[in-house]
């Protein structure tokens, strides 16, 4: 086993978070829901990751069996990762999240403030 991969909690929401730790984590793996991508491609459909947290989190997922990485041998190598099984799984979560944040209303839009600051003009 990977010395560095923590031992994961009993507790199935703990043993989520703790997986899936980290701000990037979730957008990673959004990212490959459609399919095969690129370091490359992950890293440009994500501004503001820097290629250490991008090549932790795919390492992270590759050791807990959410990922694959293929590498092809062509020149120059080309290293492809996609989504197990078990990764896509995560895609029904996804939704849910993301479909549960949608309904939070911003509080910049809709809150006190913003009516406040609405009422100054």
């Amino acid at each position: 086993m990977t010395t560095n991969i923590p031992r994961l909690p009993e507790c199935g929401v703990a043993r989520f978070l703790a997986v899936l730790e980290g701000p990037w984590a979730t957008l990673v793996v959004r990212e490959l829901l459609p399919g095969k991508r690129r370091f490359s491609e992950l890293r440009d459909a994500l501004p503001g990751i820097s290629p250490h947290t991008l090549t932790s989190r795919l390492r992270r997922f590759e050791a807990y069996g959410i990922v694959t990485r293929s590498v092809h041998a062509e020149v120059p190598p080309r290293v492809e990762y996609e989504l197990t099984p078990l990764g896509q799984q995560l895609r029904t979560v996804l939704d849910a999240m993301a479909q549960w944040g949608e309904s939070v209303q911003d509080p910049h839009l809709h809150g006190p403030a913003a009516l406040a600051e609405k009422n100054a003009d």
